[in-house]
């Protein structure tokens, strides 16, 4: 995994800025709904009062009587769609007794559409029903006697098609809102995994440095303090303990690169150099032999069958158990390492000879936790503790027949 440098993620920050910014602009910039229901109301009412062709003095009084009642509502159609459309049905009764018959009843559809479009299924029908009511009304005072029935159906049409047109409206709006939520919930979601999988990766890295570092300036440590002790009575064996620190030292920059070479996708040395896998525990073993710790190898089965990934971490398993001898056993102890691989399992068993020792209440280190990460990792279980003769024993089981955690 790569992180972007820091001059990058200031200038995706700035950019969300200036988006905010923008978005923020167009918001104030933007009329509330309240005002384009007063200019939609507004367009409406001019639009009735052109069609009622009526003479100066009639046209002025029938404005302000009627077209104007009726049509001034709309401008809180949203906002009390339901109480707007009764409002405008008790209007159209009172111009119903008053026996005028005006463009302005077309008004009624779009408040029965408002309707419909914002407010219950309930209130719906009972809004179409009123609305029928009334067009049954007006067929019935104002339709020639041989076309009542054709003007009622007629007008039933529209008021049908005003419902439908608002319920499905009002449909695709709950469409489009959950569409949205499931959006900001993906989105939760992808950085909620974006999260786990960065700490899984720190934890992944923070295992590799811990085993890599660890392990090899140990040994370091350890061939280093043989050297002191020898440089007067044996000066060739302090040369050799010396040469040996050279060599565990250049074993550690080789490794780091290897790792590096993981991470990063340019990095030339990767292929050059492969993650170490079981072949590779006869070095490790001589490393530690080399560095005071006697250590016993014994690998049965046929490791190549083995995942590279698999071999990865039983090699690590290896290194940090050894690694845990030879800080924390005393001298003369003797280790032995034995792997079996199978068609379905690689078994990990390290074993000293050492003085029994109890595993700590509380500890700093993070060995021992990141081994059983590992083992966890491949649906096994490590188990870590004093033997009962003796000694302190290592054992974990990686499962080859399931993909890595």
């Amino acid at each position: 995994m790569t992180y972007a440098p820091a001059a990058a993620v200031r200038r995706r920050a700035e950019s969300w800025r200036a988006l905010a910014a923008r978005l923020r602009r167009r918001a104030l910039t933007r009329l509330s709904p309240l005002a384009v229901d007063a200019l939609f109301a507004a367009a409406v009412f001019a639009g009735l009062s052109a069609m009622a062709r009526r003479p100066l003095h009639d046209h002025v009084v029938l404005i302000a009587g009627f077209t104007a009642p009726m049509v001034l509502p709309l401008v809180w159609r949203r906002r009390a769609p339901f109480a707007v459309f009764l409002t405008m049905s008790a209007i159209a009764l009172v111009q119903w007794f008053a026996d005028q018959r005006l463009p302005a009843d077309i008004a009624l559809l779009i408040g029965l559409y408002t309707v419909a479009a914002h407010a219950s299924r309930q209130r719906t029908w009972l809004a179409s029903g009123v609305l029928e009511g009334g067009v049954l009304l007006a067929a019935v005072r104002w339709a020639p006697d041989d076309r009542a029935a054709e003007v009622f159906i007629g007008m039933s049409a529209m008021v049908v098609a005003a419902s439908v047109i608002g319920i499905n409206m009002r449909g695709r709006r709950a469409a489009m809102a959950l569409l949205e939520e499931r959006a900001v919930r993906l989105e939760h979601e992808r950085d909620q995994q974006a999260q786990l999988a960065v700490a899984g990766e720190r934890s992944r890295i923070a295992r590799e440095m811990h085993d890599i570092v660890t392990h090899n300036l140990s040994v370091m440590v350890a061939l280093a303090d043989g050297a002191v002790f020898a440089q007067d009575r044996a000066p060739e064996r302090a040369t050799a303990a010396m040469r040996q620190v050279s060599t565990t030292g250049r074993q550690a920059i080789t490794d780091m690169r290897r790792f590096l070479g993981v991470l990063r996708a340019d990095e030339p040395d990767a292929l050059r150099h492969p993650m170490p896998a079981i072949a590779q525990l006869e070095p490790l073993a001589d490393q530690v032999r080399a560095a005071g710790l006697p250590t016993l190898l014994e690998v049965s089965g046929d490791p190549s069958a083995a995942p590279a990934a698999a071999q990865l971490t039983a090699y690590r398993l290896v290194q940090e158990a050894l690694t845990n001898t030879l800080k924390h056993a005393p001298p003369g102890t003797r280790a032995t390492v034995r792997v079996e691989c199978g068609p379905q399992e690689i078994t990990v068993d390290v074993t000293d000879d050492g003085p029994a020792t109890e595993v700590p209440a509380t500890t700093t280190g993070h060995g021992l936790h990141g081994m059983r990460e590992r083992a966890a990792a491949y649906g096994g279980a490590l188990t870590a503790g004093p033997r009962a003769g003796g000694g302190w024993q290592v054992r974990a089981v990686l499962a080859l027949n399931g993909s890595e955690a």
